[in-house]
């Protein structure tokens, strides 16, 4: 539901960086164009001056709107809801509804993600014969215990905050997608994040930016 007021849009990013990968599901679910522009890793240009003249962090995403610079990829995904997603059920209008998806966005970053990535680089982007599979394992049973929490969560609902699909679940599906893509650990038999992740299968942002191999 683009806004027949916005911008040019720009996202600064390669695209299989997980924090990426959210603001661009994000874009396709408010149906909003833009150009993406490949930057951290191979790509380089995110620790050039002029790219740390937008983001001091270095990091990706980078969302430039007009003469409107925003980082940090929760941020950019509210901003997008706020600015451009009037009407849009993913963004809720109401302060209590609102404050729950927050505190989802939140706890991804916070909590799920500094568990997640040992996980991930070691599987993904770690050569096999380089892999301790003993640490690796043991870094997989921390990230379970952030996943049981979620699957408590969706025990009673449908999608992370109720009967309605919202931002905390792009957040959370986003990382979802990396811990059932790994392969070579063991891992929990969670029924109710399988259920609820089996959901996105027919969006067309999961398919085109989190489906995709992982890399």
């Amino acid at each position: 539901m683009a806004d027949d007021k916005q911008g040019p849009l720009t996202i600064w990013g390669r695209a299989n960086s997980v924090n990426v990968q959210k603001v661009l599901w994000c874009l396709r679910e408010l149906d909003l164009t833009y150009q993406r522009i490949d930057a951290g890793m191979q790509f380089g240009k995110n620790n050039e001056a002029a790219y740390l003249a937008m983001n001091p962090n270095g990091r990706i995403p980078t969302l430039v709107d007009g003469d409107f610079v925003l980082w940090e990829s929760n941020s950019v995904m509210r901003y997008l809801c706020l600015a451009y997603g009037q009407g849009s059920p993913i963004y809720p209008p109401s302060p209590k509804a609102r404050a729950a998806v927050d505190r989802w966005l939140d706890w991804t970053l916070s909590t799920l993600q500094p568990v997640d990535r040992p996980v991930f680089w070691a599987l993904v982007r770690t050569p096999p014969e380089q892999r301790d599979m003993v640490a690796i394992q043991k870094d997989a049973d921390a990230e379970a215990v952030q996943w049981r929490i979620v699957d408590a969560q969706l025990a009673t609902r449908r999608f992370i905050e109720g009967d309605q699909f919202t931002i905390a679940d792009i957040a959370l599906g986003a990382f979802a997608r990396r811990w059932f893509g790994v392969e070579g650990v063991t891992k929990p038999q969670l029924p109710n994040l399988e259920r609820w992740f089996a959901q996105f299968a027919s969006r067309p942002g999961f398919a085109q930016f989190i489906a995709p191999p992982m890399s």
